[in-house]
């Protein structure tokens, strides 16, 4: 699978979210299935790095991945835990620390 994904600004993340989701706030993470793209906040990803106490790569690797399970169609909303499987299983393979999932307690 092919995809874009922009690493950007708050400010740029806000827009986005209000434009596409009419949401007027920052978001760490926004996937666009109709064009395969997704867009991160670098400093969502920072502060939740920080907060997390790991690097802020390993934090980008977490919402791309994040990202690209939407980007196929998952939704972790509505999925009974589906994408939260998905995501813990390329977690372990990546070597990733806890994903996005499992830190809203979803």
């Amino acid at each position: 699978m092919e995809f874009t994904c922009l690493v950007t600004t708050d400010a740029d993340l806000r827009q986005l979210n209000q434009q596409f989701r009419k949401k007027d706030y920052a978001t760490d993470v926004l996937s666009f299935t109709g064009t395969q793209e997704m867009a991160i906040s670098y400093q969502r990803a920072r502060a939740q790095a920080a907060e997390f106490g790991h690097r802020v790569e390993d934090e980008i690797c977490i919402l791309m991945l994040h990202g690209v399970l939407h980007l196929l169609g998952m939704d972790h909303e509505t999925d009974d835990g589906a994408m939260s499987r998905r995501e813990a299983i390329w977690r372990r393979k990546l070597d990733l620390p806890n994903s996005l999932i499992q830190r809203a307690g979803a």
